[in-house]
């Protein structure tokens, strides 16, 4: 009688295991940083349940029921990093989420540390991975603001395709917002299908103008909630959760930790912000005391 036995790619079990993304799980991988019954893993490996996987030599526990997907929205300000910690003690977009026991918020694409505005996280590994690949073409809207003339010329360039240095790039949609005409900045609502490294100001700047403000404002059909304030994350109910799983051919999530919208009131508000200036607070006296301490030895 033949035994069936099922695998997975290694990427994937990681990622389902709220280690990462499937992206950063592969990069883990490349660097020697994962093995699998003692051995060296390398991209490609498959494996079973009964594998032992270690990740910088500590054995993962493969977990045999899923949590829930959650999908946290935050509202990233300008001088933050998409990282989980900074070498020169600079703020990044991690510090301020609430803590998971067994798992790891992972971000749905970047943002640069120059730009605001709507920041993904979720728990799922595979949810992230699918909404971040250019394979499901999930629409990124941003207001941006850009400093110099741009001329009719330049947007019809710029809707029709402009060739950067990793490949053709272009806006799927261009909306031109009222502005003074005396002004040198003018703002616009942009729209692309992908998520490259600064694709956006690049664009603007294979025309000759710079970029002086970028928000994104919408990721697929999630709109960032006007009255969140900046440096405070809501936790989506069901239906959202469901909405982004929709986009990218995930079954529904039945289970959840957030059982009635949030409302964004005066009172949660007002909380919302003291908390953020309580963070702020502490990080630039945590700064303050480090270097007396580095200016005292």
């Amino acid at each position: 009688m033949n035994i069936k036995t099922t695998s997975e790619k290694l990427q994937k079990v990681l990622a389902n295991n709220g280690l990462g993304s499937r992206r950063e799980m592969e990069r883990w991988i490349t660097e020697g940083r994962i093995s699998v019954n003692g051995e060296e893993a390398t991209l490609g490996d498959r494996v079973e349940v009964s594998d032992q996987i270690r990740v910088d030599g500590h054995l993962i526990t493969r977990n045999k029921e899923k949590s829930p997907c959650r999908v946290l929205m935050y509202n990233k300000p300008e001088g933050e990093l998409c990282a989980r910690v900074d070498p020169e003690g600079r703020p990044t977009v991690f510090e301020r989420l609430p803590k998971l026991v067994g798992e790891r918020w992972i971000t749905v694409g970047r943002l640069d540390i120059n730009t605001s505005g709507l920041l993904l996280f979720t728990n799922d590994g595979e949810l992230a991975n699918r909404l971040m690949h250019p394979s499901h073409e999930v629409e990124r809207e941003y207001a941006v603001r850009v400093f110099g003339e741009v001329t009719p010329k330049m947007l019809r360039i710029l809707s029709e395709g402009v060739e950067l240095e990793d490949g053709n790039a272009k806006f799927n949609h261009i909306h031109v917002r009222k502005n003074d005409p005396e002004s040198h900045n003018h703002w616009f609502n942009v729209t692309l299908s992908e998520g490259r490294n600064r694709e956006v100001r690049r664009l603007w700047e294979s025309q000759g103008v710079q970029v002086s403000r970028l928000i994104r404002v919408r990721y697929g059909n999630l709109e960032l909630f006007k009255r969140l304030p900046q440096g405070a994350w809501v936790e989506l109910d069901i239906a959202n959760v469901n909405e982004l799983r929709k986009m990218v051919q995930l079954p529904e999530e039945t289970e959840t930790k957030v059982h009635k919208p949030e409302t964004l009131d005066h009172t949660k508000l007002s909380r919302m912000r003291r908390s953020v200036r309580k963070h702020k607070q502490n990080k630039v006296s945590g700064q303050r005391q480090r270097r007396n301490q580095t200016q005292n030895r």
